[in-house]
């Protein structure tokens, strides 16, 4: 019998799992444990709650979740419940699957000055991430949003909504009642490069020209000549005659605008005691492609700053850790004996949901080679033992469809959920 320990319970948790059943068949015991008490991860917490078709993922999830040599260990922190070396004790493989949680850090003047948030809280606000359900962001004024991602779309069209354009959703109420008295008229997405260079898909960035309320602002001289378009990928010229199409119909009469603001680097943020302006530096680009500025500045105001530049793994004492490229440090999956990582974890923040599957499936081939028949170790009757005596009270997965049952039965007229926003609440809803 093979044990494993999959740290994470998000994607690349949960495929991992599938592909140690699919690799190893009834000879194997995989415990995903998680420092929450709900499963899923950015499914639950960091997808656009306006995209519920994508969340749909978590059936298959459920689905390894339910067999008999899976479960779903919640509400257990590594580092303080239980340590790395202490499951490398009990287990033949960890893998670590926690994602990249964190947001990297925007590193200039005025970053720490209230109202400057980053998107890994801005969105697990508006999510329901107990870790963020305080933020409380200031929207009486101009938001300015650092980034040219899906995120950063995400950002920009959840502050851009009217509340009838929630419906549907499974935004959580707090933020839906913050927004719905928002005085935002003006969201600026800034990019330090140009047009060709963004990182929006189609899809996400056609939901801008949708809204009710909102109209996309794009400056047509940030625009390259229509036949530069030639050398791009299929889904990069279906978002570059997005931005054409914004350009063309202009503003129009609607009370908000996202304004796309290219060649825009943000230097300083200035206030007196909070986020009152952004400092820009226009920027043009090298031979090579990176943007450099040129030393022409502006300023435009702002009440909130939200940065979606980027995420990062939190380091954990005792695992190896690439600083400069905000992940565990790892050979192709490999972090040391028994210690594994996979997804954001291994890669950093790149790809897509399903990326993380072949990802996972690479890993279990690795500790198949690794461990062969197993050593022995007491796997998940070790760590229940363990847990016990340190008083932990952990989460099933059956704890967890209680849970469940629970947010459903409390969700507003046309939601899928009404989501906890503290672990207390969940604990309760567990145990009830």
């Amino acid at each position: 019998m093979r044990h494993i320990a999959v740290i994470g319970s998000g994607p690349a948790g949960y495929y991992t799992a599938e592909a140690c059943q699919k690799t190893f068949g009834e000879e194997v015991r995989v415990d995903i444990i998680d420092r929450l008490p709900v499963p899923f991860g950015l499914i639950r917490t960091g997808v656009a709650p306006d995209h519920q078709s994508i969340k749909g993922v978590s059936r298959r999830y459920e689905a390894v979740a339910l067999t008999d040599n899976v479960r779903f260990v919640g509400n257990v922190t590594i580092g303080k419940d239980v340590a790395i070396d202490e499951l490398l004790d009990l287990y033949d493989a960890v893998v670590l699957a926690t994602g990249a949680p964190h947001d990297r850090p925007l590193d200039i003047p005025g970053a720490t000055l209230p109202g400057v948030v980053g998107s890994a809280a801005f969105v697990g606000w508006y999510n329901g991430h107990p870790d963020y359900a305080d933020l409380a962001p200031p929207l009486n004024g101009p938001a300015v949003v650092i980034g040219n991602g899906n995120v950063a779309l995400d950002v920009a069209r959840i502050l851009a909504k009217r509340e009838d354009e929630f419906a549907g959703s499974d935004i959580v109420g707090h933020a839906l009642a913050t927004l719905k008295a928002s005085t935002v008229d003006t969201i600026t997405l800034l990019g330090r490069r140009g047009p060709h260079q963004i990182a929006m898909t189609p899809k996400e960035l056609g939901e801008l020209g949708e809204l009710a309320r909102a109209a996309p602002v794009v400056d047509r001289s940030d625009l390259p000549p229509v036949e530069d378009d030639a050398i791009l990928e299929p889904g990069q010229r279906k978002s570059i005659n997005h931005l054409r199409a914004f350009a063309a119909a202009g503003p129009g009469d609607k009370p908000i605008r996202v304004v796309f603001d290219f060649f825009a680097m943000p230097v300083a943020i200035e206030g007196d005691g909070k986020v009152e302006r952004v400092v820009i530096e226009r920027t043009a680009l090298g031979m090579d492609g990176s943007a450099h500025g040129t030393g022409e500045r502006y300023t435009i105001p702002a009440s909130l700053v939200v940065s979606c530049i980027g995420y990062r793994t939190p380091p954990i004492e005792g695992v190896p850790y690439d600083d400069r490229a905000g992940r565990f440090a790892n050979d192709e999956g490999r972090v040391r004996p028994g210690l594994y990582a996979v997804g954001w974890a291994r890669r950093g923040p790149t790809g897509t949901i399903g990326t993380n599957r072949p990802d996972g499936f690479a890993i279990a081939e690795k500790i198949a080679a690794d461990i062969g028949d197993g050593s022995g170790k007491p796997g998940r009757a070790g760590l229940d033992s363990l847990l016990t005596g340190r008083g932990v009270d952990l989460v099933t997965f059956r704890d967890w469809q209680k849970i469940d049952t629970a947010e459903i039965a409390a969700a507003r007229t046309g939601s899928p959920r009404e989501k906890f926003t503290s672990i207390d609440a969940m604990l309760g809803a567990a145990k009830s």
